[in-house]
């Protein structure tokens, strides 16, 4: 999915994106604790599963028509001259290889291909593409390690929190994941803006419990602030 795409699905605009930045700052000043936040189309191409489901398609297709092939092979010598043996085996592919192609494009039509990846497909690859971005943001790598990531899946409809192993001594994942599922409801009512800062705020105010920023010396801000909307050029 492209980016504009993305956001107008999210009904993000410029001044949206800065109020997420702007709770970001301001969540980060209250802790030693650092908040990504990242926006993805999807988490995984799907391609194993769509041309699986095709090619499923097809051959239950090729089995039904196994039973009518002295009528199909009867109606192709009466439309072309002469009956070649080689008619029928060329309609079987042809008919099979156009079943897979359409039903390829129509399945990776997003409304469709949600209704045949497996749930258990979707949350893997969510899992994955997160820990993923955990280590290629940095996350991971802050100087206490105190950092978290809120990520969201668009196509998935999941969001992950992941934090980095100086506050998962502290606060357990079953918090953060309050917090996931509280955005998670939240984004399905449309209002992606307010969404996204509450559970900024959420964040902030829990790292800020366990975490408070120093008095004595400067809250140094080790990552960069807002929303991160990572391309995928696989929607239109």
């Amino acid at each position: 999915m492209k980016y504009k795409t993305l956001v107008k699905k999210l009904n993000l605009d410029k001044k949206s994106f800065v109020e997420i930045q702007d709770a970001v700052k301001n969540a980060e000043s209250k802790t030693t604790g650092e908040i990504e936040v990242a926006v993805t189309a999807e988490s995984a191409g799907y391609a194993f599963w769509e041309l699986l489901f095709s090619v499923g398609v097809s051959l239950v297709l090729l089995a039904c028509l196994f039973p009518l092939a002295n009528q199909i092979y009867s109606w192709l010598c009466s439309v072309f001259w002469g009956h070649q043996p080689w008619y029928l085996p060329a309609f079987y592919l042809i008919v099979c290889a156009a079943v897979v192609l359409v039903l390829y494009i129509l399945f990776n039509i997003p409304a469709v291909d949600s209704l045949i990846v497996p749930q258990t497909a979707k949350v893997q690859a969510v899992n994955s593409r997160a820990m993923r971005y955990f280590a290629e943001s940095g996350v991971y790598c802050t100087k206490e390690h105190t950092g978290i990531l809120i990520f969201v899946s668009y196509f998935e409809k999941e969001v992950r929190i992941i934090a980095d192993k100086g506050i998962s001594e502290k606060i357990t994942q079953d918090l953060w994941n309050l917090i996931a599922d509280e955005l998670a409801d939240s984004l399905s009512k449309g209002n992606a803006k307010d969404a996204f800062i509450n559970a900024i705020n959420r964040c902030g105010d829990l790292l800020a419990e366990y975490y408070p920023a120093p008095n004595d010396k400067e809250n140094v801000d080790e990552l960069p602030d807002g929303l991160v909307v990572l391309e995928n050029d696989r929607w239109v």
